[in-house]
């Protein structure tokens, strides 16, 4: 099995790449980022299909980032995130052997959506506005590879992760998703000896994470079952408060100072956990636990950002 990996620059994609690469399905693995192909182009996109002619393309490419980066640019979350899914879409429209696995987000389900969310809650309620835009975009590319696989019969897969974390994850101190974006602010409040570190929000909020490795065999896991579901999800099961996360997160960096945390600033969803049921109907589960996954996170973080170590 020749397999391309779109976005393989990215957490996801590298992770992806790493695991396919020692897989017994794969023959082949061919990475691919925005320095060979731009896939804001339709021609371009086209191109790199008909020249790699993959069995399975996944596509791990896409423009994200945290609360607060969705919240100011939403403009370019909806318009980046749809020409990915489109362009890719339409190139494999004449390859109808070429399996897709397209890789979106939670964030589809709606705000109020009962949780756990089963995938049955797609499309059936008003979006979390804060990243109503990305969701968008995401829910547009299923309903275009459903339409593709009802007119031409490509087999098109779609996951919806959780709250993704791990290696290669963008750590940024504002705009990264909120493991990333702590642990580097943390990580500089540990060095600066800073007395008390500001979290948004109350830390009440429930929520999930997946180390991005569990989801890169969840893809492998794929290639070795028969399914005629186009939607899953993909989530570790484990659920625990912002304020938890904030002060495992402290043990594991070794802050000594006090979380506060900004109620003035918006908390986003109150609760996202997923029901992963249906894919763990076909033999996949999460492995990593949450404390093992964010040691290892840091672990590596701490490797590659040699500037900021003790």
């Amino acid at each position: 099995m020749k397999v391309l990996v779109l976005g393989s620059g990215g957490m996801v994609g590298s992770s992806v790449v790493k695991i396919l690469n020692k897989s017994v399905y794969v023959q082949k693995v061919i990475p691919s980022t925005r320095k060979d192909t731009n896939l804001f182009s339709l021609s371009s996109t086209k191109k790199l299909i008909e020249d790699v002619q993959p069995d399975v393309v996944v596509n791990a490419a896409a423009k994200v980032g945290g609360i607060v980066y969705n919240n100011t640019k939403k403009t370019d979350f909806i318009l980046e995130n749809l020409k990915i899914n489109m362009n890719l879409l339409e190139a494999i429209i004449t390859h109808k052997n070429i399996m897709i696995i397209n890789l979106g987000s939670s964030c589809i389900y709606p705000l109020n959506a009962e949780n756990p969310i089963k995938e049955e809650s797609f499309m059936s309620g008003k979006l979390e506005p804060t990243n109503s835009p990305y969701a968008m975009a995401k829910l547009s590319a299923v309903e275009i590879g459903r339409s593709i696989k009802k007119e031409y019969g490509h087999r098109i897969i779609n996951l919806m992760p959780t709250n993704l974390y791990g290696p290669n994850d963008f750590f940024h101190p504002e705009l990264g998703h909120v493991i990333p974006s702590l642990m580097y602010r943390m990580h500089h409040a540990k060095l600066a000896g800073d007395s008390e570190l500001k979290l948004w929000g109350t830390g009440k909020p429930l929520r999930e994470f997946l180390h991005v490795e569990d989801l890169a065999l969840a893809i492998e896991h794929l290639f070795s079952v028969e399914t005629d579901l186009d939607l899953l999800n993909v989530g570790s099961g484990e659920e625990v408060s912002i304020q938890f996360l904030g002060n495992l997160l402290k043990e594991i960096v070794g802050y000594k100072g006090n979380i506060v945390f900004d109620a003035s600033m918006p908390d986003g969803n109150p609760r996202k956990l997923l029901d992963s049921s249906l894919i763990n109907s076909l033999g996949w589960k999460s492995s990593i636990n949450l404390r093992t996954g964010i040691t290892n996170t840091y672990n590596w973080f701490l490797q590659n950002f040699k500037d900021l170590r003790l």
